[in-house]
């Protein structure tokens, strides 16, 4: 192979990368705690969009857990987005592990 290919090569790589995150930013997972009681919907990007609660958990009184709740279904939605972006960076890779690529997710 040739520097020019090599050149070539990497700048499709790149393009392709712009496009997958483009991509995940138009898809989106949800986390949830508490038996579905509390929804975080987040998207590929790792952003939060919403957060959903239902009423039974909005007691004065347990102040606490509902923030647990909305912690536990937080970090549940973004282990969710970030195995969607290693799927699709696998896609993008071939299954190849690249370092340092799996890190953008």
């Amino acid at each position: 192979m040739d520097m020019s290919s090599i050149m070539q090569q990497a700048q499709k790589i790149q393009q392709n990368m712009a496009k997958v995150q483009d991509e995940l930013a138009q898809k989106t997972v949800i986390g949830t705690a508490g038996g579905g009681m509390v929804t975080v919907t987040v998207n590929g990007k790792s952003e939060i969009l919403s957060i959903a609660l239902e009423p039974a958990v909005i007691d004065p009184n347990e102040a606490e857990m509902l923030q647990d709740l909305i912690t536990a279904a937080t970090n549940d939605a973004l282990r969710r987005a970030k195995e969607l972006g290693k799927a699709e960076l696998g896609k993008l890779t071939g299954g190849i592990n690249i370092p340092g690529l799996s890190n953008m997710f």
